[in-house]
């Protein structure tokens, strides 16, 4: 004979299950349970957590509220290419570049139209040192939208590094000074360094381009820029062999700083 306890929990647990079953049905729609009529189409998923995370600013609280609805079946295509994005822009502000490059893909094979998309992805590739995929996503951006302002200067900065970085292979580990002449024990340094060699070659190009870029227009201009270099070599060469100068950090720090000019 069955307990009174057991028979409420019995009734308890069928009660549960009708009210999840419920919930998942539009209001006002029967869930055809008795009369074998197909289920009613699942409701769309608010995706109103999702925008309010990204209206908050919060990686974070982000990566967690719409990475849950990334992955529900329920979520329209639109939807679910908003979340994949948002989540994408966190994980770029966490440093999880993999992570939002991954997100973007998805993204984009949900709609492979998105410009804006292309264009974000290619310049988390640049920033991983993948130049090749990062132009590729730049001329796909342009395809889809030739007047993106955004992906047509990345393009065109891109395409010139890789113009250049293809002329400095013929030069390769040499650097910019005569190695031969050279009695300055910073330039002696860096000739006994491929890795300094190449930094100083690639620092000497970049700040020919932007010094012939802004000469162009403002000669005035040009001649600011030239400044800039010849300040840097100065403080260089009066700062090497000091115990706290770190010269490939300097020379990269310069590269960067050009680089980033350029682009501009």
């Amino acid at each position: 004979m069955i307990g009174l306890a057991t028979l409420r929990t019995t009734r308890m647990v069928v009660l549960m299950g009708i009210m999840a079953a419920s919930a998942l049905v539009p209001c006002g729609a029967s869930p055809g349970f008795a009369t074998g009529a197909a289920p009613s189409t699942d409701p769309h998923v608010d995706n109103a957590p999702c925008v309010a995370a990204a209206s908050a600013d919060d990686p974070d609280t982000i990566i967690a509220v719409c990475g849950a609805l990334v992955d529900n079946a329920r979520m329209t295509k639109s939807d679910r290419v908003k979340a994949l994005v948002a989540r994408a822009r966190a994980h770029d502000r966490k440093g999880m570049l993999d992570s939002a490059i991954a997100d973007y893909d998805a993204a984009l094979r949900l709609d492979p139209a998105l410009a804006d998309v292309f264009g974000s992805r290619g310049e988390l590739w640049r920033r991983k040192g993948d130049r090749r995929r990062a132009l590729a996503d730049f001329a796909a951006a342009l395809r889809l939208n030739p007047d993106h302002p955004t992906a047509r200067g990345n393009y065109k900065s891109l395409a010139q590094e890789l113009e250049r970085l293809g002329a400095l292979m013929v030069v390769y580990n040499k650097p910019s000074v005569d190695c031969a002449a050279t009695r300055l024990a910073v330039e002696k340094a860096i000739c006994a360094s491929p890795e300094l060699a190449n930094l100083d070659r690639e620092i000497n190009a970049v700040n020919a381009q932007v010094v012939r870029a802004a000469s162009s227009g403002n000669p005035s201009a040009g001649r600011a820029l030239q400044r800039e270099q010849d300040d840097f070599i100065n403080r260089r060469n009066a700062a090497f062999g000091q115990p706290a100068y770190d010269l490939g950090k300097e020379m990269r720090m310069r590269l960067d700083h050009l680089l980033a000019v350029e682009r501009h």
